[in-house]
């Protein structure tokens, strides 16, 4: 027989089990920032031969997010402080239309991300550390699949500090996005990602790149097109000058490319044209201006008249561990510029994915 005495105890257990579980939650909510973040840190500490850092996790439950602030990658004996990979800000949520259609995927949204390229910090490098190491490490940090990837204003750069002056050649205002990501190993050929990015060069110049990719495998399969255009060579004199002894006082450089990949092995072009160059600036010294004009006679030489460009076609085969531009074909593409045909600045649309196939017999 039930006692009013039995009664109180069960309307106190009645409310106390729910306040205590609502208690755990709240401390749970307040931890779960703190033990994430912990997680990625010490994902970060393990890999060989980088060290690496997140400043702050938040975590917002309604959506299924947590966002990753301050995050950043550099080598452990990198000559600078200049951190490799540099993620201010990481968005990474559940795809809830995916969700309802019952698969669990995520979204990654970075803004502002930079990837810094140092030489010189590249370079030292223990011969036992590997590329994969952080690639794997980065993998783990999103706990499932990524089937949407967006870029906002990003940025590529490579920096060379043992030149005088330094060279730094970039890629900023980086808009990326690749959807339709799998992580299923087909035994077909498929490309089954679209990609997409625009950016600004150095030099003003207009950056495109589109295709489809299939980033599955350990050389992701792809067919890709890429367009600079309309970037100012003046730009370039650092490296130009560095590497071939000549500067630009003006023109525009323009660069177009298709490449496609295919279980490792690449074919495509590189096609690199010279508009309205001009050598020689008013400041140069003596033999500056000696090497320049001399420079300028080859390259007026070569110069299709009638366009006022200067431009080769670079085709690339081969494996990707040892891709190399084919000599006589870039020579021959010099002279046909010049003598017989101007190459059209536009991406040629020639190179197909199948271009890349190799025939397993004749390996």
């Amino acid at each position: 027989m039930e006692t009013p005495k039995n009664r109180k105890i069960y309307k106190k257990k009645r409310f106390t089990i729910p306040l205590i579980v609502l208690g755990l939650l709240v401390v749970l909510r307040f931890y779960l920032p703190t033990f994430v973040k912990n997680q990625i840190n010490k994902t970060l500490a393990d890999i060989p031969g980088y060290y690496g850092e997140v400043k702050d996790v938040d975590i917002a439950l309604y959506r299924g997010a947590y966002v990753i602030d301050g995050m950043y990658l550099n080598k452990l004996k990198a000559k600078t402080e200049v951190p490799f990979l540099n993620f201010p800000k990481s968005d990474i949520s559940i795809e809830w239309r995916s969700l309802f259609k019952g698969k669990i995927v995520s979204e990654i949204v970075m803004h502002n991300p930079e990837v810094i390229y140092v030489i010189e910090d590249q370079n030292a490098t223990d011969s036992d550390v590997s590329v994969d190491d952080w690639t794997k490490a980065l993998t783990e940090i999103v706990p499932i699949d990524v089937n949407e990837f967006t870029i906002h204003k990003g940025k590529i750069a490579y920096v060379e500090l043992g030149t005088d002056p330094n060279i730094d050649l970039h890629f900023d205002d980086l808009e990326l996005t690749a959807t339709n990501l799998r992580n299923v190993v087909e035994k077909n050929r498929t490309l089954p990602s679209p990609i997409h990015a625009t950016g600004v060069s150095i030099g003003g110049g207009k950056m495109t790149l589109d295709g489809q990719i299939n980033l599955v495998k350990q050389i992701p399969d792809m067919d890709v097109s890429f367009a600079l255009e309309k970037a100012n060579i003046k730009a370039l004199n650092d490296f130009t000058s560095h590497y071939a002894g000549i500067d630009f006082e003006s023109g525009n450089f323009e660069l177009f490319s298709e490449i496609a990949i295919a279980d490792g092995h690449l074919k495509g072009y590189m096609k690199p044209l010279l508009e309205n160059s001009k050598l020689i600036g008013k400041n140069d010294k003596f033999l500056e201006v000696l090497w320049e004009g001399l420079v300028g006679f080859f390259k007026f030489i070569l110069k299709n008249q009638s366009t006022n460009t200067i431009a080769t076609k670079i085709p690339l085969e081969g494996d990707l561990n040892n891709v190399e531009g084919s000599v006589w074909p870039t020579v021959i593409n010099i002279f046909s510029n010049a003598w017989i045909k101007a190459f059209k600045g536009k991406i040629d649309d020639e190179i197909e994915f199948k271009d890349a196939f190799v025939d397993e017999n004749k390996k």
